[in-house]
């Protein structure tokens, strides 16, 4: 080896070093990599100062709207120094052609999605201001229409990606309109269930953790209303998944709406109970359905304790009131309450709960009845043991009772 192969090799290595793979300047590279890392390493320190610096100019103003949607585009904003750190380290390689084409798109694309991050996750603080309109529309509907403006959002958002690598919009969006009449004629359920989900939504039929119950289909506490479906979910814990259009087109008895919820009995007591003591159980158990905090009063709901029918097998007496609370564990208790209640003024008043009973009276038996078997005594029967009996049995066709006597006897004495 003489120093002209070193030479070569040296003219070989600056070659490659400056032209690089596809005329790219390693040493350019390199450093454009280091400006990245710089850019990356410092991103932390620089999305803390713009970060603090925007909550200062939410909090010196009066609204707190400002203060939530900084909180939640801090993310989006900790990505704007990794950008810019891209956009640096490009311009430094000092690309031509069509990779600088590439790069300047790749730099405006994520330009691009940290503007529409930023904003998608603005929507959220921005619903508070929407809260006015519960008064006219659900909660769920307003969630509806923030998902409406999310999904905008994102599809503006792809729109303009596309624009900036030069696809044309239009013929996409007339292929899409194309493309949707073919879905629709196909989908007709999907899209029913979209506008009785909508009209729910807006007559406020129900909301999330409503109690309801729809006849023949489910009842359950409802716990989401979707653009198709709602689930339900049963007492027993399993959810179900009803098509919107049947909420929309059933009656739906929705019960957390109610006022009040209501107990429902008839007391029946004994046939043998007394006036007095019928007064004395219709005026304790009144007394203290209107003393008890628990029940509703009888100026704001029908309260009725009434001497109400005479039974098959009982006097029954109509307990007919309303308690505040409507949660089912609370009412159970508060009927349970009353249950002892009435037991102890029932037995108080020294009277007893009926219990249902059915009478038979039989005025005569048919005269073709087969006549009566009487066993022989015990250690075997005599040709007389077995002539009386004989004489028994006619003597009791003959008779015009039918063969039946006063006593259990009759037979025997025969």
């Amino acid at each position: 080896m003489n120093l002209e192969d070193l030479t070569k090799f040296w003219d070989l290595v600056v070659d490659v070093w400056r032209n690089g793979v596809g005329g790219v300047d390693i040493g350019q590279a390199i450093n454009a990599l280091l400006i990245l890392l710089a850019f990356f390493i410092l991103r932390g320190l620089i999305a803390k100062f713009l970060i603090g610096w925007l909550r200062r100019m939410a909090a010196s103003t009066e609204w707190r709207i400002d203060d939530y949607v900084v909180d939640a585009i801090a993310p989006p904003l900790r990505a704007i120094p990794v950008v810019f750190g891209i956009f640096v380290a490009t311009n430094y390689m000092n690309f031509e052609g069509m990779v600088e084409t590439v790069t300047e798109n790749v730099t405006r694309t994520l330009i691009v999605v940290v503007i529409f991050w930023a904003l998608m996750r603005a929507i959220g603080p921005l619903s508070r201001t929407l809260d006015k309109l519960e008064q006219l529309l659900s909660r769920e509907l307003v969630e509806w229409v923030m998902k409406a403006m999310r999904v905008a959002v994102i599809l503006v958002g792809v729109a303009t990606i596309l624009q900036i690598w030069g696809i044309e919009i239009g013929p996409i969006i007339a292929g899409a309109g194309l493309f949707g009449v073919a879905v629709a004629l196909g989908a007709q359920d999907l899209f029913k269930n979209l506008i009785a989900g909508i009209l729910i939504l807006g007559e406020k039929r129900f909301r999330k953790g409503d109690w309801i119950k729809v006849e023949g289909i489910v009842e359950g506490t409802v716990e989401a209303i979707g653009f198709r479906s709602t689930v339900v979910r049963r007492f027993d814990k399993a959810p179900v998944m009803v098509p919107n259009a049947q909420l929309s087109d059933t009656a739906v008895t929705n019960f957390s709406d109610m006022t009040y919820r209501r107990i429902f009995w008839h007391i029946g007591v004994e046939y043998s109970t007394t006036i007095d003591q019928l007064s004395e159980i219709r005026e304790g158990i009144a007394t203290y359905i209107e003393e008890n905090d628990d029940f509703v009063t009888p100026s704001e709901a029908s309260t009725f304790v009434r001497i109400d029918r005479f039974n098959d097998s009982s006097i029954d007496i109509l307990v007919y009131c309303f308690t505040y609370t409507k949660v089912w564990g609370e009412w159970l208790e508060i009927k349970e309450k009353l249950a002892y209640k009435i037991m102890d003024v029932v037995h108080g008043a020294g009277s007893g709960f009926a219990f249902p009973s059915t009478s038979l009276y039989v005025e005569s038996l048919p005269s073709d009845r087969p006549e009566q078997f009487v066993p022989p005594k015990e250690g075997g029967a005599s040709k007389s043991d077995g002539e009386a009996h004989d004489g028994a049995a006619l003597s009791a066709e003959q008779s015009p009772t039918g063969g039946r006597g006063d006593t259990p006897d009759d037979d025997e004495a025969s």
